[in-house]
């Protein structure tokens, strides 16, 4: 396990953070605690969570992930792990976050009531780094980076962070936290970012490089389709797109961001490829999305302590040029959407 610095703070991760979001949903407690064990015994010290989870978001689980994750932590040393959780912002339309009856927003009422939240249901005193899950751009940054600002000189927060940001958002909240003169900015920006949807490089990985902002890759198997497990005739009915796409059409819609011809398609060459190399494609999906320098942890999900192993079977792989030029490739055959 190798370990990256989060942008320009004192807080150093592991490359790898297990994510947590299926806690309480698809992966009962018992079974949590068995991954979260077994990440830490890898070297993993990162751990990502959110008010929001478990996924899909529903109003009956919504908060379980954070209270199966606290209940965790109070059996370790609290100095001895990263936690990294979130509060929720609007969903834009297409979504509608069932906390705060939906009435979500990035002010600094908000943010207090989320973070007095979270603290509580983690059963501890600080969070290590507290993201926004959504932008907010209508509303602006200057209360929100400054709300969270507070939080960090009363020791509630070390470092914050933000989560699907666009280009435009990502430079507006570091110029306006420089205006302020604010000591503490976004330090990290968790995207989506994969072999399936390489929309990061477009401009935001210019931008973390030049700014010295970490991205935290999410998803670096579009959702377990990079897997393989949807190339098949009759995927398997637990699978979490298979129980989007049963849970109504906003959820199919979250589910095709995913799982599409093109995403299916990237799936047979690459699973071709790892024929070739002697590998899986989970493997190289995980070594990719880790080889930027402006990467510091790619976030991984597990429902089964299983699938955690084959993620850490090819956590040590190294994408050589030769790879990388072939996985180039594909991409090319199925260029990623840009909605």
């Amino acid at each position: 396990m190798k370990y990256k610095r989060l942008g320009s703070s004192g807080i150093v991760v592991s490359d790898i953070c297990m994510g947590t979001m299926t806690f309480g949903s698809s992966c009962d407690e018992k079974e949590s605690f068995r991954i979260m064990d077994r990440a830490l015994s890898a070297g993993i010290n990162f751990f990502d969570t959110a008010e929001l989870y478990p996924i899909p978001p529903q109003k009956n689980w919504v908060f379980e992930t954070e209270h199966i994750v606290g209940r965790w932590l109070k059996t370790k040393e609290r100095s001895s792990v990263i936690i990294a959780t979130k509060v929720a912002g609007p969903g834009h339309g297409w979504f509608k976050p069932p906390v705060r009856n939906g009435l979500t927003a990035m002010d600094r009422h908000s943010i207090r009531v989320a973070i007095e939240g979270s603290l509580k249901r983690l059963d501890t005193d600080y969070i290590d780094l507290y993201q926004t899950h959504w932008p907010d751009h209508d509303f602006g940054y200057e209360e929100t980076l400054t709300a969270l600002n507070e939080l960090v000189e009363e020791g509630k927060i070390r470092v914050i962070g933000s989560s699907n940001e666009t280009p435009w958002g990502a430079m507006k909240a570091d110029a306006i936290a420089k205006e302020l003169g604010l000591l503490n900015r976004y330090e990290t920006i968790q995207n989506n970012f994969s072999l399936a949807n390489r929309r990061f490089e477009d401009a935001l990985a210019d931008i973390c490089t030049r700014e010295k902002i970490s991205c935290l890759p999410y998803s670096p198997l579009a959702g377990g389709v990079l897997t393989g497990k949807y190339n098949v005739d009759s995927p398997p009915a637990d699978a979490r797109f298979s129980r989007y796409i049963a849970a109504g059409e906003r959820q199919r819609e979250m589910a095709s961001r995913f799982l599409n011809d093109g995403t299916l398609a990237t799936t047979a060459d690459l699973m071709k490829l790892a024929e070739e190399l002697g590998s899986t494609a989970t493997a190289i999906a995980t070594a990719w999305s880790k080889q930027f320098d402006w990467v510091a942890s790619t976030i991984v999900g597990a429902n089964t302590v299983q699938q955690l192993e084959e993620i850490l079977a090819g956590s040590d792989l190294e994408i050589t040029p030769e790879i990388s030029a072939r996985i180039d490739q594909i991409s090319q055959r199925y260029p990623y959407p840009m909605g």
